[in-house]
């Protein structure tokens, strides 16, 4: 927290006569903090709020801002230490302000981007402190629920030549007993939050459930269900709606390294964390106590470490569902050609396998979608299986990254082995060019024996029923031989959608909502030329924000007007450079016109 960044006031700024600013530390879209100095030279924190952009939920019902109430009535060596709090104005601008002493150490993110590997020893008393100072919360009168905890809101202090943890930012800490429809997720880490804060829904649980997410975020460097998505160009409730997708495949860990073998109190703590992180609110620790006492006596039963993790012997961190639940291609509009294909040349060979014998033919090997971002790829794959209801597997680059030399190509071997064992098997690899990067060059030896150990496995595979769908933002990137003919057979590009089918989103995302009646849908889809389907979810999404801060319906001047303020995402060039892309790849002439495209929803 020591990297200064800009703010509201600038080096030696005098607040209220009486601290003054040594240099801005973090700038949020509610508040920023600030290190300063009082008259005595002593330096405290300065949480600066911006009184106008500050939600609702962030106050009492007398107005009063809920984190310096809270901070106000706590005093505990586990918590940060409220000092003073009082209002500014600068600008015509008027703000709310609190001043909390100083912690001389570094919050826990900075030690995980400073330290490869942290010591179990260290772990558990970083988890000791912070659930001491839940503990202290938990049972205040009235209780206290943090909400916030994760790696960036635990300070470690090391000012008296030991290392203490220090909970800080309670912006969003609640009274236990409202517990429901008031709570707002929107700049909290969705990693680190309980399953049943995705329905508002928070308790002591819900804190218990994101220490056991931080134990394992300082064990192994990620947390848990960790997803490789950036949250670019990717709304907030499609980026949670992965990371809860990760979680039904329970715990695994990325791999049990040497560092684990050196410190067997590491493995000590994984039946811990495995209770802390369980889905079940009431399987969990029913308080902060309790979890400390299974720290310091270790009495949980030992697991059986094999059947925890994710290593080199264990499946690949893959999603394998016969039961995909959802409209499959009703779903997907346009895109006739695509689901055509789909349809004939793999659903039917294999359900009518005899039939397709008979003519000599067995299903593809591969399709490769690719196209620009947010254009709908993932989506497709996903309404594919659906659809089909075989045996479908999702891979990602990280399900396949090894730490063992040849580990990943001994994982991918298992891949491809356990799909054809239950065959028939839809394989989606997102990111491919992630996987099966050229080898002219660029990729290292490692990559090299991992891209020919591709070029192998799919080798007609279509022969055993294993057919592979593969998703890139970059197929110019992709090795030459694995989109040769044999291995990934069929090729189709994914473009922003056409007018018809941006009408069409624009239809059915604002179907079930507070609408006035006369929308000028063809009036939008008209000036979304060249926007993905991400960037039309995002103007609908933004116009009902507003909509709803002033409790009106959704009208067509509001949609209009956020229109005007967003910008598509993707640049023409790189639409340009995607067209040259199909050229090559299809034969297409980059200056023809595009089929109609689908979109999702």
């Amino acid at each position: 927290m020591n990297n200064p960044v800009n703010g509201v006031f600038s080096r030696g700024h005098l607040i209220n006569g009486t601290y003054s600013v040594q240099f801005c530390m973090k700038v949020g879209p509610h508040s920023q903090i600030y290190r300063v100095k009082d008259s005595g030279e002593s330096i405290y924190f300065l949480k600066l709020f911006k009184n106008e952009f500050l939600p609702p939920t962030h106050r009492t019902t007398d107005g009063k801002i809920k984190e310096i109430e809270f901070l106000k009535q706590i005093r505990h060596p586990n918590i940060v230490r409220f000092r003073d709090h009082g209002e500014v104005s600068v600008n015509k601008q008027h703000f709310s302000y609190m001043v909390l002493d100083f912690v001389s150490g570094e919050s826990l993110a900075e030690k995980l981007r400073r330290e490869y590997s942290i010591s179990g020893y260290e772990v558990e008393m970083i988890t000791k402190d912070v659930l001491n100072g839940l503990s202290y919360l938990h049972t205040h009168r009235p209780p206290i629920v943090h909400n916030c905890i994760n790696n960036q809101s635990i300070m470690l202090d090391m000012s008296d030549n030991s290392m203490s943890s220090k909970i800080i930012d309670f912006g969003y800490a609640r009274i236990a007993q409202n517990t429901t429809k008031v709570y707002y997720r929107e700049g909290l880490d969705p990693h680190y939050l309980a399953p049943e804060c995705f329905q508002s829904e928070f308790s002591p649980q819900s804190d218990i459930f994101s220490v056991g997410v931080l134990m394992y975020h300082l064990l192994f460097g990620i947390p848990p269900w960790h997803t490789d998505k950036t949250t670019s160009g990717v709304s907030r409730a499609e980026y949670e709606e992965t990371i809860l997708k990760n979680r039904e495949n329970g715990i695994k860990i990325p791999g049990i390294d040497a560092s684990f073998e050196e410190d067997s109190s590491k493995l000590n703590l994984l039946p811990i964390l495995q209770k802390a992180l369980s889905s079940d609110s009431r399987q969990r620790y029913q308080s902060a106590t309790s979890m400390i006492e299974a720290l310091n006596s270790k009495s949980e039963s030992r697991i059986d470490v094999k059947s925890f993790h994710n290593d080199i012997n264990s499946k690949p961190g893959i999603i394998a569902n016969k039961t995909k639940r959802g409209n499959g291609f009703d779903d997907i509009a346009g895109m006739d050609s695509l689901k055509e294909v789909l349809y004939h040349d793999v659903i039917r060979a294999i359900k009518e396998r005899e039939l397709y014998k008979e003519y000599g033919l067995t299903i593809p090997n591969g399709l490769l979608l690719y196209g620009p971002p947010g254009c709908g790829k993932s989506f497709i794959a996903n309404k594919f299986a659906e659809e089909v209801g075989f045996n479908f597997i999702e891979v990602k680059p990280s399900d396949l990254g090894s730490i063992y030399i040849h580990g990943s190509q001994e994982k991918i071997s298992k891949l491809f082995n356990e799909a054809r064992e239950k065959a028939p098997t839809i394989i989606n690899f997102e990111e491919f060019d992630g996987l099966v990067p050229s080898r002219d060059g660029q990729a290292g030896h490692h990559q090299s024996g991992e891209v020919n150990e591709f070029l192998a496995q799919l080798n007609n595979c279509g022969e055993d029923e294993v057919f592979v769908i593969a998703s890139t933002n970059q197929p110019g990137i992709i090795d030459p031989g694995i989109l040769r003919s044999g291995r990934i057979d069929k090729k189709i590009y994914v473009p922003p959608p056409d007018i018809t089918a941006r009408k069409a989103i624009f239809q059915l995302l604002l179907k079930n909502r507070p609408l006035e009646v006369q929308i000028d849908y063809d009036y939008l889809a008209e000036k979304t030329e060249n926007y993905v389907a991400a960037d039309i979810k995002h103007i609908i999404n933004e116009a009902a924000r507003m909509a709803l801060r002033h409790k009106s319906k959704i009208t067509d001047s509001l949609l209009k007007s956020t229109l005007d303020n967003i910008k598509p995402s993707v640049s023409f060039s790189e639409i340009q450079k995607f067209e040259q892309i199909r050229s090559d790849l299809e034969g297409v002439d980059p200056n023809g016109r595009n089929k109609a495209i689908g979109f999702h929803l």
